[in-house]
């Protein structure tokens, strides 16, 4: 130990039992905390920090993170709100990477993990990359990004070289051909996780992926796009540790396989998470064999109905985490809370057949919520739609899922009259019971949620640090009754609601910790001068105007779609941005924040 150095002490506690303790704190939440104490334990932090999330690439720069952090080794940036991924936000709204990549190609020489969400990737960027981190980048992750082709990654696969994930799922890439993959190949023998399910890239040679799984003997998770599973057989003789597979296709080649012919696949001795594209009831008995051993299972694209969920569900009784779409039905949540009480999260999407089911079959509501609440008490995260709500379900799920961390309800417009509204005290009981809640979505309709119910949740959402609230509240006064409580809430989002430009104002001011406020549909002034009320240092707020969109309904016709105007602030040390030309700021709101 160095003379001096001991003596050196913060609050009683000596520099050089900090230096040890602080690499055990992971959490940035609590990193941030210990870093604000005293100026000593700031540069303490500075120099030891390995990773940071930055929610929105415009609340800071890059050139401002270098100096806040110079040895970081791992990077993950979000570009577009979430809202970008159901086409309500602009295309041309920004989150572009390129000035990070820039910075980081010029300054970072510790970094090896990079995870991009959201945000605009050009393939100057990818060769960028390429050439300045492909000799130490390990983890590479295009989520839900956009702007690059195949050429970008074809600079990744033939110089990043230690390249252990690479992760493209949801992204929009431009086909120009299957020699990335080749040369990813070809070039790299460390891969352990590749992801380019949903992408729709269709030049996939399975003889590539063979390959994959030839060189790169620690591969253990692949989910891909499109490809005939019997043309991967070669590929599952030789990847002997996956874990993990998703994508691929059953039945797209009649003329070549029959349903008989899947019966002669077999799949890796640890494979424990599954996700078929396609399958069907013919197809489904090849995971009968090891359906015993899977603990996550993605049902999102299958071509399964109410009862070959109930099926299937009945012989994975160590299920864990679930994926599928609301054709499950009550029947099938009655068979999950049943068969696989180690289940922790379960995602139930919004079916594109829905609009053609003529009774309650295929369809999940109050009563599914309620076997489910008393069946699977493991959950952490529920994420579902449903067609009929009551308050004794919230109540259920209140009373029984004390893990629960995560929780997201969307109430489906449909013709039917729900009959146990208003949901205040569902809700009241659900957010007391559920005191370990940090997300919270709840999007229903008009007068399914009072001013009461809103002043509910803002007294016991204790936890929660996100928050989607979709048609709900009465009046101004909810709102500014839940803005009362919410101490941690970080992030407020909220469409279809009644309030005004006022009371979302002052809102935004009394919630202590908010960080991030965007809104779809309110009520509006003229000149959008009632939002100066909000404005303050620090605090950009952008207006996105109303428009008309054309989009695709469910049966895939393209209609026109009107929507409403947005309000997106947050607070940001990079000052007002440029690379958003229809954004309109008042301009007394821009004199303020000048200042």
């Amino acid at each position: 130990m160095e003379d001096g150095k001991a003596n050196k002490t913060t609050g009683g506690m000596p520099d050089t039992v900090f230096e040890l303790v602080i690499d055990f704190l992971h959490d940035e939440r609590d990193r941030d905390a210990v870093s604000l104490v005293c100026r000593r334990w700031y540069e303490i932090d500075k120099t030891t920090r390995k990773h940071v999330t930055i929610a929105l690439c415009y609340t800071t720069t890059p050139q401002s993170l270098w100096r806040r952090f110079q040895h970081l080794e791992s990077l993950k940036l979000k570009g577009k709100p979430r809202a970008a991924m159901f086409n309500l936000i602009p295309e041309d709204w920004g989150g572009y990477v390129s000035p990070w990549v820039e910075e980081i190609a010029r300054s970072f020489s510790c970094l090896n993990a990079l995870h991009f969400r959201r945000m605009i990737v050009t393939d100057l960027d990818l060769e960028l990359l390429a050439q300045s981190r492909g000799q130490v980048l390990q983890i590479l992750k295009l989520d839900k990004c956009s702007g690059f082709s195949t050429d970008g990654l074809l600079h990744i696969g033939r110089s990043c070289k230690k390249l252990k994930t690479l992760f493209l799922e949801e992204s929009s890439i431009i086909e120009k051909g299957g020699e990335w993959l080749h040369e990813l190949a070809l070039n790299n023998n460390v891969l352990e996780t590749l992801n380019f399910y949903m992408t729709y890239l269709a030049k996939v040679r399975f003889q590539d992926l063979e390959l994959i799984a030839r060189n790169c003997r620690s591969l253990v998770s692949m989910k891909i796009s499109e490809c005939e599973l019997m043309d991967l057989v070669g590929f599952f003789g030789t990847a002997s540790v996956l874990e993990e597979f998703g994508g691929g296709s059953i039945g797209e080649q009649p003329e070549r396989y029959s349903s008989e012919s899947y019966s002669s696949l077999s799949f890796p001795p640890k494979l424990c998470s599954l996700g078929l594209t396609y399958m069907g009831r013919n197809e489904m008995p090849i995971v009968f064999p090891f359906a015993s051993l899977l603990r996550r299972l993605d049902l999102l694209y299958a071509f399964l109905d109410m009862e070959d969920h109930c099926l299937l569900i009945h012989r994975c009784p160590n299920l864990e985490i679930l994926e599928t779409r609301n054709v499950i039905g009550d029947r099938g949540l009655e068979v999950l809370a049943q068969c696989c009480k180690r289940l922790r999260r379960l995602r139930i999407e919004r079916g594109e057949d829905e609009e053609g089911m003529e009774d309650e079959e295929g369809l999940v509501s109050h009563r599914g919520l309620i076997a489910l609440a008393q069946g699977c008490l493991e959950l952490e995260y529920i994420a579902v739609y449903v067609t009929d709500i009551t308050n004794a379900s919230l109540q259920y799920i209140g009373t029984y899922l004390k893990n629960l961390c995560d929780f997201r309800l969307v109430l489906l417009d449909r013709q039917e009259t729900i009959a146990d509204l208003p949901l205040d005290n569902g809700v009241r009981v659900l957010l007391q019971g559920c005191y370990k809640l940090k997300r919270f979505a709840f999007y229903l309709r008009q007068g399914a949620l009072t001013d009461v119910g809103l002043s509910y949740v803002g007294q016991y959402s204790l936890n929660v640090r996100w928050m989607l609230l979709g048609s709900v509240g009465e009046s101004d006064a909810g709102l500014l009754a839940l803005s009362k409580g919410c101490p941690r809430l970080q992030k407020l989002e909220m469409r279809a609601c009644c309030f005004s430009e006022r009371a979302l104002a002052i809102a935004a001011l009394q919630l202590p910790s908010l960080r991030y406020l965007w809104v779809q549909g309110y009520r509006a002034s003229e000149t959008a001068s009632d939002l100066l009320a909000m404005a303050r240092p620090f605090w950009n707020i952008e207006l996105i105007p109303a428009r008309r969109v054309v989009s695709p309904n469910a049966n895939g016709q393209d209609v026109i779609v009107d929507h409403p105007a947005h309000i997106l602030a947050y607070y940001s040390l990079a000052g007002q941005r440029t690379d958003f030309p229809n954004t309109v700021l008042p301009l007394d709101a821009v004199a303020l924040l000048n200042a």
